[in-house]
């Protein structure tokens, strides 16, 4: 839903090292500090490591057995799978206006999402259909407000090389002029190398282009984008008109967040053979079209339901057997916590960094191929700001981007989901995979509001020590004190690098187990070689 539809409404580098230092230590005596109790969250400490406390002898009582299994029927992780989605403006916003400084606490920000891997961003949201290229001897669209010069090019390509980043761009299709798209693709792609570029992507949710208001008359009068009768049939024709302008270009669509459009996917791959690349979207709440009590409207209880990440992820399963059976990747490549409205009391939250956490395991575990996290400058959910004083960038780094931080350091690229057994917990949601370079990760994430002990029983032959790192804040709607591994942003950041020692904790197996505590509305990342 672009930006939130409201146009309509509204290192590693570095911390990978810190963490991977402590991890080597742990082959060293550690020291005497414990993990904490189930029902207490995470708080600093200066201790490296800790030694479980229930090393031998029988599982300790109340534990829930689960069980770590063989490897699950969807391919590995891929490389760039997680990516954030930007509005058009956003990228000066983010990156400034100076293609030869760009903004590097923005730099490592996104670099922590993908550390040796490259970056899939996606331009576009709302203001793919407010933007244009302007050309001589056209007029501009009412709808659009947001035009792109030579300088935005700069610096877009600045940023792309930067990072090694690949792009998807998008195309304004609501103007109903097919020469802008046309122009727009042109002019950027005069100045994106062809090695940056992912995708040309046409339109965004047109599903809304015959309801929502595209602009207003000058009389007051609400206009829209396309007649109310506009179908999926006349997307398509859209579409097609465009790639065939463009027929070497990759192309990437149909750009849609609505349940009812995307059954029409089988019918459009059909029609676009060549198609590079399927792109959806999802949001799990909405404040603009649903009371307090529906499920969809934005409380942190309903975002921390598994309707909202598990029950979403779930509606991608047969579109993304449908794309792979014609041999296409699919990208939800613009989601994020609430489509429609603005509560920064839910959005800005910890909590939606366990949702962003167990949404984006709940979708590589579908097998979606990568995931766009939309963020832009005063988003309800925006997952950083930056301010620039004497030439000095630094950031806040909001709740949501600790989850994105948590997945990358879980989840090396091509690790293999497994399956897991054990008893049903609504509160409790856990994943396994086997990483690239040999070992198990488990990732247990307590969305309820009581500590669960669980002990985690790897296949026979499996690993005899395990680390664990802990996700957690103070409580589920805290803006503040969220830490990873003992670890924060703080305040704000000049580096774009989380701080402080990291905390990671040694255990050995209880009974054939490896026995965790997990607090109330928190995470734990148990990592066995």
């Amino acid at each position: 839903m672009g930006g939130t539809r409201n146009r309509r409404t509204a290192s590693i580098a570095a911390s990978a090292v810190a963490v991977a230092a402590a991890l080597a230590s742990l082959a060293a005596a550690s020291d005497s500090a414990q993990p904490p109790r189930a029902g207490q969250a995470s708080r600093p400490s200066h201790h490296r490591s800790y030694t479980d406390p229930l090393a031998r002898g029988r599982l300790p009582r109340g534990a829930r057995l689960l069980y770590v299994g063989r490897a699950a029927p969807v391919h590995p992780v891929r490389p760039g799978f997680l990516g954030l989605s930007l509005e058009y403006p956003a990228v000066e916003a983010y990156a400034g206006r100076d293609p030869s400084a760009v903004n590097p606490v923005f730099l490592q920000l996104v670099r922590n999402l993908t550390p040796s891997q490259t970056p899939v961003l996606r331009i576009g949201g709302d203001s793919t259909d407010w933007t244009w290229w302007p050309a001589r001897g056209m007029r501009r669209p009412g709808g659009v407000r947001y035009a792109l010069t030579p300088g935005w090019l700069s610096v877009t390509r600045a940023l792309a090389s930067q990072l090694g980043a690949r792009l998807i761009l998008g195309l304004n299709l609501e103007a109903g002029n097919p020469r802008i798209p046309y122009v727009e693709a042109s002019a950027l792609l005069s100045g994106i190398p062809r090695a940056n570029l992912e995708a040309l992507e046409p339109g965004n949710e047109p599903e809304l282009y015959g309801t929502w208001t595209y602009y207003r008359a000058r009389d007051g009068r609400k206009v829209t984008g396309r007649p109310s009768s506009y179908s999926f049939g006349d997307f398509e024709g859209d579409f097609g008109s465009v790639r065939r302008r463009l027929p070497r270009e990759p192309f990437a669509g149909p750009t849609t967040g609505s349940l009812d459009w995307m059954p029409y996917l089988r019918g459009f791959l059909g029609a676009e053979p060549h198609l590079a690349l399927v792109t959806l979207h999802r949001y799990p709440l909405q404040r603009c079209y649903f009371p307090r009590s529906s499920p969809r409207y934005p409380t942190i209880a309903h975002l921390l339901s598994p309707a909202a990440s598990r029950g979403l992820a779930a509606l991608f399963s047969a579109y993304v057997r449908l794309a792979h059976a014609h041999g296409v990747p699919l990208r939800v490549d613009e989601i994020n916590t609430i489509g429609c409205g603005r509560d920064r009391p839910v959005a800005g939250t910890f909590a939606s960094a366990l949702w962003a956490l167990d949404t984006l395991l709940a979708l590589a575990r579908q097998g979606v191929d990568g995931v766009n996290v939309h963020t832009y400058p005063g988003a309800t959910y925006e997952l950083f700001a930056f301010s620039r004083s004497a030439g000095r960038w630094r950031a806040r780094v909001m709740p949501e981007y600790y989850g994105l931080l948590a997945f990358a350091l879980a989840v090396p690229p091509a690790s293999q989901p497994l399956t897991l057994s054990g008893p049903d917990s609504r509160a409790l949601s856990a994943w396994a995979l086997r990483a690239p370079g040999g070992g198990t990760r488990v990732i247990l994430i307590n969305e309820g509001d009581r500590g669960q002990r669980i002990a985690v029983r790897l296949p026979a032959g499996g690993s005899t020590t395990a680390t664990l790192l802990r996700l957690g804040a103070p409580r589920a709607g805290a803006r503040d004190h969220i830490e990873l591994a003992g670890q924060s942003f703080g305040s704000s950041t000049s580096t774009g690098r989380l701080a402080g020692p990291a905390r990671v904790g040694r255990l050995r197996p209880t009974a054939g187990a490896f026995v965790v505590d997990v607090p109330p509305t928190s995470a734990a990342i148990l990592i066995a070689r």
